[in-house]
């Protein structure tokens, strides 16, 4: 039986200034088609279907796979019946991934059922993977001695450099690397906008867009282990 990955996505439209965003195409595109020849795939958000997708993604990202993405009427139906988060068991899947977009430092990051999920993902020694903001999910998490995941382990995810860069600041409640460190995480990072995947144990990070495939390889070759 194929193994069972449950992408999660934010359901927030709106940053603290109120512009619009929401999950960030290519970090949902590229690793489902990844892991969607090799797995069975359902998406969750907080409030369930059809979780707002950053509209300024979809005009920036024109790569095949995000093409094909939005077009692709599978995944039209994965968004359209996408799980209410609250009736998802960590128990039905291998594998948890968090789509970045800025949406999950406004939502995921404090939400009560999330923080729960992804806490009994990681304590049950299950991948728990994100990439970009998409790690700003798992700051809540803890481990079975109700430590954060990230302390004593090394990870990555949108780095300061990048948000200034992107003008972004002002628009989420805390700067991930930031956060990451401080819940006693090593933070490291590659150069702004070039690919870095971070392995320790079963928690798996990418750093930003373009780390989104490489997290998908990353998570495919932590299930075939």
């Amino acid at each position: 039986m194929a193994p069972r990955v449950l992408f999660v996505l934010t359901s927030t439209d709106k940053t603290l200034t109120g512009k619009q965003t929401g999950w960030y195409l290519p970090e949902a595109a590229h690793p489902y088609y990844v892991l969607a020849p090799h797995t069975e795939i359902d998406f969750a958000a907080p409030a369930g279907p059809n979780p707002p997708i950053d509209e300024a993604s979809v005009k920036m990202f024109t790569d095949d796979e995000s093409v094909r993405f939005l077009a692709d009427e599978t995944v039209k139906t994965k968004l359209a019946t996408a799980a209410v988060l609250a009736d998802v068991r960590a128990a039905d899947y291998d594998a948890v991934f968090y789509v970045g977009g800025h949406g999950p430092v406004l939502d995921l990051a404090t939400d009560p059922v999330n923080v729960a999920l992804a806490s009994q993902f990681f304590q049950a020694g299950k991948i728990t993977s994100a990439v970009c903001h998409g790690p700003a999910a798992l700051v809540g998490a803890v481990d079975a001695q109700g430590v954060s995941i990230f302390k004593g382990r090394t990870a990555t995810g949108f780095s300061n450099s990048e948000e200034v860069a992107v003008d972004k600041v002002k628009e989420i409640p805390f700067l991930l690397e930031d956060r990451i460190v401080e819940l006693g995480g090593s933070y490291v990072k590659a150069d702004d906008w070039a690919p870095k995947v971070v392995v320790d144990g079963n928690l798996i990070t990418g750093q930003n867009p373009a780390s989104a495939g490489p997290v998908g390889k990353a998570i495919l070759a932590a299930l075939q282990k």
